[in-house]
């Protein structure tokens, strides 16, 4: 072989794996050439929170299914990616890291609202679209700073405006109640959003907060601060914070003698809250919430009837949102026949009437949800349903 004829060879083998490496990085880059669209899942799988993520894991997982035994989306099959954020909002957003890392083409989470927090700015800058199922705090979908809605960030969860006001509207109008305390997780954006919420809309009906007390995620004894509370002698007691310290301060507070109603949101829907909290003391305690697995209508019972079949279990409010923002997403996918980022982004700010089991949903224009809330109670223990709320 000639120097020349050597030389030519060398080009051409150059050529061939530079076109080569091209061809890879251009088939890893789009969902389009793939069997397969990969679904980021970012959960709070461990941590303070592990019961929302693990409820919306089985969520998310039966949605999947169901998906792909119909045949999958556009001839493909749904392929999920879960990252453990460890109910850190620090953490959740190495877990968005991660899962661009492992070049998913959509997100699901996180469930709280920190943790969605510290992920939505990632989601924008890279153009890709997110659905947190269970975080209800406004700035999600919003910017506070700019007021522009975050253009790839939407939810499947009321936000904290509307539960917020509804439970003001339930303490005043069915409870009765005049004089509130306030018991807030001071380490939470969800807790504090709701706490706003509620007392202005609670002042609007004529009632006064006579207590406001704080707390912190992972504290234990919460005497001291429900000691103040009691002698401020309220009708109803707000607690707006997650199932793990809100059990604890109903347990105590009922251990010291306090027989006010005891009220929050969603984040005490978990099955161990009655765990910790007692059975009997969840007597006159009342939650808002996304759903509830008592509701009769067709698209709930099949969800409650098949999730209890596979995990033996009723589902709880996480499982329903993280099933409904799966099956939203796959609508979305179908109505732009694309896997397209923008594509699809432009057809979930469309979805409208959208039958989901926590809901008809239809997105306004902040990215959230249009849909109803209810208020839950407890009965040995087990979630009884009172009254829905409409938006």
């Amino acid at each position: 072989m000639t120097m020349s004829t050597l030389k030519r060879c060398v080009l051409a083998a150059v050529a061939v794996a530079s076109m080569a490496v091209m061809l890879t990085g251009c088939s890893g880059s789009s969902g389009e050439s793939s069997d397969t669209i990969k679904i980021g899942a970012n959960l709070e799988l461990t941590g303070n929170s592990a019961s929302y993520g693990t409820s919306a894991k089985n969520g998310i997982e039966m949605a999947v299914k169901e998906i792909n035994d119909a045949g999958g989306l556009l001839g493909k099959k749904i392929e999920v990616s879960y990252a453990d954020n460890r109910s850190e909002a620090t953490e959740a957003a190495n877990a968005m890291q991660k899962l661009l890392d492992d070049q998913v083409d959509f997100i699901v989470g996180p469930d709280t609202s920190s943790g969605a927090l510290a992920c939505v700015a990632t989601a924008d800058q890279e153009k890709i679209p997110m659905i947190s199922p269970f975080g209800t705090n406004p700035d999600i979908t919003v910017d506070p700073a700019t007021h522009n809605v975050r253009p790839y960030v939407f939810r499947a969860a009321f936000i904290d405006t509307f539960q917020g006001k509804a439970m003001a509207d339930f303490v005043a109008d069915t409870l009765k109640a005049k004089k509130a305390a306030v018991y807030v997780d001071n380490s939470s954006d969800y807790s504090k959003g709701l706490q706003k919420f509620f007392e202005e809309e609670f002042g609007k009906k004529g009632g006064s907060i006579v207590a406001t007390e704080a707390y912190l995620q992972k504290d234990t004894d919460f005497k001291a601060a429900l000691t103040k509370i009691k002698a401020a002698n309220p009708d109803v007691i707000y607690v707006p914070g997650y199932y793990q310290e809100v059990g604890m301060i109903i347990k105590q507070a009922r251990e010291m003698g306090m027989t006010q109603p005891i009220v929050g949101g969603d984040g005490w829907d978990s099955t161990k809250l009655a765990e910790i909290a007692g059975a009997a003391n969840l007597v006159d305690c009342y939650f808002s919430n996304h759903y509830s697995s008592d509701d009769t209508s067709e698209v709930v019972q099949n969800f409650v009837s098949n999730y209890q079949k596979a995990y033996g279990q009723k589902p709880d409010a996480p499982a329903a949102v993280a099933y409904d923002s799966m099956m939203i997403l796959a609508q979305a996918i179908k109505d732009a026949n694309s896997t397209d980022k923008d594509t699809v982004k432009a057809a979930l700010e469309k979805i409208s009437g959208f039958n989901a089991v926590s809901g008809k949903i239809s997105f306004n224009e902040f990215h959230d949800p249009v849909k109803s809330a209810v208020v839950l109670s407890f009965k040995d223990g087990k979630q009884i349903f009172v009254t829905k709320v409409e938006p």
